[in-house]
C-alpha cells in the first residue's frame, strides 16, 4: 500500500499518461468557526495520452480526507469504497483524450499547519484559516495530482461564514451570499495554490512603474494589527518588484501581491503565486534588534522572488528544489546587498555569519548529500529542506556568478524566464542559457558543484625569511573523509576565491585590508607567486569577500592576531568570516571551547554588527553547554553569564546591543543575585538605564526563573494573564515545561507524546521548555522511553508534528556514549523509514561531534 507517499518513478509514468488542463474546486468552510470538516467538490478537466487495448487507461489522483462521498468519472458514478484507499483514488477506464473527474469529499481542518489549518484567537475567539500545500498538502483540501509538472489552472469557489474573508492566489471578488467566486488562475502546480480564510485586517496599496499597476495587500489577525507596520513591508516589497522586474526582465507574472501573516505557521513563509502566506512571528508586537528586521525583510524578498523562480518557471521533480530555494536566497541577498535605498547593504556579512554557519554544519553530518539530490519519492523531499539545499546551494550559486560575471549570469536568468514561462523545467535548462550567455561550459563546473557532497577546507602554506618578506605561498585544498554512512566520495573543486592581506592601522587602531588578490583555486596545492617578495601581513584571509564555499583557516600567525584584534576589522564581512572560522574550528574540535570563549570575550565588545553579536551569543551558549569538558563546565558558564552582564550594563541606552546582551543575559542567569535582578526587572523595583521590559522580554525573563525552579505555575499563570494572546500560550507553555521537577517533565512528555491534541506551535513549545541543559540528570530517564515511541510517533502522527518530536526529544544534552550505545541499538533493530533513519542519525551525530570538542576542550585544560 503507498500511505501517503508517492514515488518519483509514479510521477513520471502519470505525467507520461496525462496532461491536467483545469481545476474547480469548490468548499464549504461555512462551519469552520466550529471546526470538524468541510464539504469539498472537486471538478478535474485533463487529457490521457494513450489508452491500453480496450481503449482505456487508468492512473490514480491523490486526496487525504476522511470520507468520499462521490466519484463521477465521464459521467459514470464509481464507488469509493472500492477505489478510495490510503491517499488515492484509483481511476480505471480512462479514455483517450479529454476525460472529467468530479470528486466529492469531507475534508478535515488540522492544526498541524499542514492542509488547511484551523486556529482560534484567545483574543477574539475567532477562527482564522490558511493553507500550506508544499510538499505534497493540496490533498488535504481537495482531490489533486499532487506533483509539480502537471500544472493547470485553478478556480475556487468558498462559501465562509458571514463577515470573514477570503484570499487566493487570483484577485479578491465581491462575495454574493458570504460565496465567493475566484477567476482562475494562470498553469500553477498544485502546490502553491492557497486559502486563507476568516475575520483578518488588511491594509492595501499598489505598485507602479512604467504603466504597471499591481494591487498589494498585507493582512493579519486583528489583535496584531496594532504592531503591523505595513510602510516598513511594503518599502521592501517595492524595492524587490524593482530589482527583480530590472534582473530577470520580465514582468512580475501575477495580477496581484499579497502577504498575510498567518498564526502556528511552521517555516518562514510560503511563497504561494500572488498569496504569500508568512509566519506572524514577523509581526513583532516587542521590540527586536535590526538583525530581526533584516531576516523579515530578506523572507520577504525571498518569496518574492519565488514569484518568477519557482512559480512562474517549476522544477519539474523536487531533485530540483535546491534550484528553487537557492535562486530564491541568493537572489533575496543580493538584492538587500544592491537595491537602491536598502537598509541592509552588508547582508552578505549575515550570509556568511548565518547561512553559510548552516551549510557547513548539515555538510558535515551523515545525511550530507549533493546539492543535486537524488529525491526518489515524497518521504525523501519532506527532509531535504536543509542548509544544503537552501545555503550550500545559494553560496554555490554566488560563486557561479563570480565564475560566469554577473551580467552575464542574469542575461540568462532572462532567457530562461522567457523560454519557460508557466512551464517546468530541470537543472540543464538553466545552465543551458548560462552557458550561451557566458560562453563557459558548465558541465564539469556542474558535476564537481551540484553532483558530489561534502566540503573543502583551504589553508594558506606560508614562507618567509629572517626579515619576514614571503619566499613561498600556496593554498592547500583538502577534501577531508565524508561522515560515516555519507554516500560518495571526497572531492577536490575549483573554487574562484580572493585573499586579502590585512594590516593595523596605527592611526585609526583598525584592521585594514592593504590587497586583494582574486584567483582560482584548483587541485590540492594552488601557488600565489603574485605574494612572493611582498612583507608578509599581519593577517592572510583566504576566501576574502566570501566567494566560494569552503571551511577556511588561518594561518598560526595570523590566527594570533586575530585573536587579539578580531574585533578590530574595519569591515564587518571579514570579521564575520573570522568568527566562522573560529566557531567552525571549535566545532571541529581544533579549539578549545574555553579557547573559543577567550576569543569572543576579547572582540565582542568593538563588534558593530547586531546580527553578528547575536549568533555569538548562541554560538558560545552552545559551546559551553554542549562542547566544554563537563568540569570546568559551570566555571565557563559563570564567566560568560559575569560578562553578558557587565555589557548589558555598558551598552548604550535603548540601544540593539543593550537588548541582544539582556537577552543573553537572561538565558544562563545563575547566581542568586542575578536572578535576584531577573525578578527585579519583572516587578519593576530595579530598572536599567532604556532597557524597556517589554512582553517578549519579560517572558525570556519567566522562562529562566521557571527554569532555575524560582516561579512556579502561580507566576506563570499570573505571566499569562497580562499577555492573554496565542503567543502568551506558548510562552506560558514553555515555562510550564521548563520547571525543574519530576512532575513538570511529565506532564510536558505526556501532552506530547501520549496526545495529539496540542497544536503545532504549542506542541514546539513545550518541547523547547522541556530541554533544558541544566537539567540532564532529570531528563536522563527520557532517553530510553524516547526510543520506545519514536518510530511509532512517526508512523502515526503527521509529518510536521512527527519531525518535531523525532528531532525536539532526541536525547542531544545527553552528551555520552551510552546515548551513541542506545541509538546504535534502536537504529540496528528498530528498522525505520529512511527519513526517521536520517533525522536520527543526525542527532546521533551531534552527540558524537559533541564529545570530540569536550575532549579537546578537556586536552586544553591539561
Amino acid at each position: 500500500m503507498p500511505g501517503t507517499n508517492l514515488t518519483r518513478e509514479e510521477a513520471q509514468q502519470r505525467a507520461k499518461l496525462l496532461t491536467v488542463d483545469s481545476y474547480e474546486i469548490e468548499l464549504d468552510l461555512s462551519g469552520a468557526q466550529e471546526g470538524g470538516t468541510y464539504r469539498s467538490v472537486t471538478t478535474v478537466r485533463f487529457d490521457v495520452a494513450e489508452s491500453d487495448a480496450d481503449g482505456a487507461a487508468e492512473s490514480f489522483i491523490d486526496l487525504v480526507a476522511p470520507a468520499v462521498h462521490e466519484i463521477a468519472l465521464n459521467g459514470d458514478q464509481l464507488d469509493p469504497d472500492e477505489l478510495f484507499a490510503d491517499s488515492r483514488i484509483t481511476l480505471p477506464g480512462l479514455l483517450e483524450g479529454r476525460n472529467i473527474l468530479r470528486v466529492v469529499a469531507d475534508c478535515a481542518y488540522t492544526n498541524t499547519g499542514e492542509g488547511l489549518h484551523r486556529f482560534v484567537d484567545p483574543v477574539d475567539n475567532q477562527a482564522y484559516l490558511y493553507t500550506q500545500f508544499e510538499v505534497p498538502d493540496a490533498r488535504r483540501v481537495f482531490a489533486s495530482f499532487e506533483q509539480p509538472d502537471l500544472k493547470a489552472t485553478f478556480q475556487f469557489t468558498v462559501r465562509a461564514p458571514e463577515g470573514w474573508t477570503v484570499i487566493s492566489n487570483s484577485p479578491t471578488p465581491e462575495p454574493k451570499d458570504s460565496v465567493w467566486i475566484f477567476e482562475p488562475t494562470p498553469r500553477i502546480s498544485t502546490y502553491i495554490t492557497a486559502l486563507i480564510v476568516g475575520p483578518y485586517h488588511s491594509v492595501h496599496s499598489v505598485y507602479e512603474k512604467d504603466g504597471q499597476s499591481v494591487p498589494l495587500g498585507i493582512y493579519c489577525r486583528p489583535s496584531l494589527a496594532e504592531h503591523l507596520d505595513s510602510d516598513a513591508i511594503f518599502e521592501v516589497t517595492r524595492q524587490g518588484f524593482d530589482w527583480f522586474q530590472e534582473k530577470f526582465d520580465y514582468a512580475y507574472p501575477f495580477k496581484k501581491y499579497d502577504q498575510l501573516f498567518v498564526p502556528e505557521f511552521n517555516a518562514g513563509a510560503m511563497e504561494n503565486a500572488g498569496a504569500v502566506t508568512i509566519r506572524d512571528q514577523y509581526v513583532f508586537r516587542s521590540k527586536v534588534t535590526d538583525a530581526a528586521y533584516e531576516v523579515r525583510a530578506e523572507t520577504i524578498l525571498h518569496e518574492l522572488a519565488h514569484m518568477w523562480f519557482g512559480d512562474l518557471v517549476t522544477m519539474e521533480w523536487w531533485n530540483d528544489l535546491w534550484l528553487n530555494e537557492s535562486f530564491a536566497t541568493y537572489t533575496s541577498i543580493a538584492c538587500q546587498a544592491a537595491a537602491p535605498g536598502s537598509r541592509w547593504p552588508h547582508s552578505w556579512t549575515t550570509f556568511a555569519n548565518s547561512m553559510k554557519t548552516w551549510a557547513y554544519r548539515q555538510d558535515q553530518l551523515p545525511s550530507t548529500h549533493p546539492i543535486m539530490a537524488d529525491i526518489s519519492d515524497l518521504d525523501d523531499v519532506l527532509v531535504n529542506f536543509d542548509g544544503i539545499t537552501y545555503a550550500k546551494g545559494a553560496s554555490v550559486l554566488k560563486q557561479l556568478v563570480a565564475y560566469v560575471g554577473e551580467d552575464e549570469f542574469f542575461a540568462g536568468v532572462q532567457a530562461y524566464f522567457k523560454a519557460h514561462a508557466y512551464g517546468n523545467t530541470r537543472l540543464s535548462d538553466l545552465l543551458g542559457a548560462l552557458e550561451t550567455t557566458s560562453g563557459r561550459d558548465l558541465k564539469s563546473w556542474s558535476k564537481a558543484w551540484l553532483e558530489t557532497a561534502g566540503i573543502n577546507v583551504l589553508r594558506p602554506q606560508i614562507e618567509t625569511d629572517a626579515d619576514g618578506v614571503v619566499t613561498s605561498f600556496a593554498i592547500r585544498q583538502e577534501a577531508p573523509a565524508l561522515p560515516a554512512g555519507a554516500k560518495g566520495e571526497p572531492t577536490l573543486r575549483p573554487h574562484r576565491i580572493a585573499v586579502g592581506l590585512y594590516e593595523l592601522d596605527e592611526s585609526s587602531g583598525k584592521l585594514v585590508r592593504d590587497e586583494r588578490i582574486e584567483l582560482d583555486v584548483d587541485g590540492e596545492l594552488t601557488a600565489v607567486p603574485q605574494l612572493v617578495g611582498k612583507r608578509r601581513p599581519a593577517v592572510v584571509l583566504l576566501n576574502d569577500d566570501d566567494l566560494s564555499y569552503a571551511k577556511v583557516r588561518l594561518d598560526e600567525q595570523s590566527l594570533a592576531f586575530v585573536t587579539e584584534h578580531l574585533g578590530d576589522f574595519e569591515s564587518s564581512l571579514p570579521r564575520a568570516l573570522s568568527w566562522a572560522s573560529a566557531w567552525d574550528m571549535t566545532r571541529d574540535a581544533e579549539l578549545a571551547t574555553r579557547d573559543y570563549l577567550s576569543l569572543v570575550l576579547s572582540g565582542i565588545g568593538k563588534e558593530s554588527d547586531i546580527g553578528v553579536v547575536q549568533s555569538l551569543h548562541r554560538q558560545v551558549k552552545l559551546a559551553i553547554e554542549l562542547y566544554a569538558d563537563p568540569a570546568a563546565r559551570e566555571a565557563l558558564l559563570t564567566r560568560w553569564t559575569d560578562a553578558t552582564l557587565a555589557h548589558l550594563r555598558a551598552a548604550a541606552p535603548g540601544s540593539d546591543h543593550q537588548l541582544a546582551w539582556a537577552r543573553a543575559f537572561a538565558a544562563t542567569a545563575r547566581t542568586p543575585e542575578q536572578l535576584d535582578l531577573l525578578d527585579a526587572l519583572l516587578e519593576g523595583t530595579q530598572t536599567i538605564e532604556g532597557l524597556a521590559v517589554d512582553t517578549e522580554l519579560r517572558w525570556s525573563f519567566v522562562q529562566r526563573l521557571a527554569a532555575v525552579g524560582r516561579y512556579d505555575e502561580a507566576e506563570i499563570a499570573g505571566e499569562y494573564e497580562r499577555d492573554k494572546t496565542a503567543a502568551g500560550e506558548r510562552h506560558a507553555a514553555t515555562a510550564r515545561a521548563a520547571r525543574p521537577t519530576e512532575e513538570a517533565k511529565a506532564e510536558a512528555w505526556a501532552s506530547v507524546v501520549e496526545s495529539d491534541k496540542l497544536p503545532n506551535a504549542v506542541q514546539e513549545a513545550v518541547i523547547g521548555g522541556f530541554v533544558q541543559t541544566g537539567q540532564r540528570e532529570l531528563l536522563a530517564p527520557y532517553t530510553d522511553k524516547y526510543f520506545e515511541v519514536v518510530k511509532d510517533i512517526w508512523e502515526n502522527r503527521s509529518h510536521e508534528i512527527a519531525q518535531q518530536i523525532a528531532v525536539g526529544l532526541y536525547p542531544s544534552i545527553q552528551v555520552s556514549e551510552e546515548t551513541l550505545r542506545r541509538t546504535d541499538e534502536w537504529l540496528a533493530s528498530a528498522e525505520p523509514s529512511a527519513a526517521l533513519r536520517r533525522l536520527i542519525s543526525e542527532s546521533r551525530a551531534g552527540v558524537e561531534r559533541a564529545l570530540k570538542a569536550q575532549a579537546a576542550d578537556a586536552a586544553a585544560a591539561e
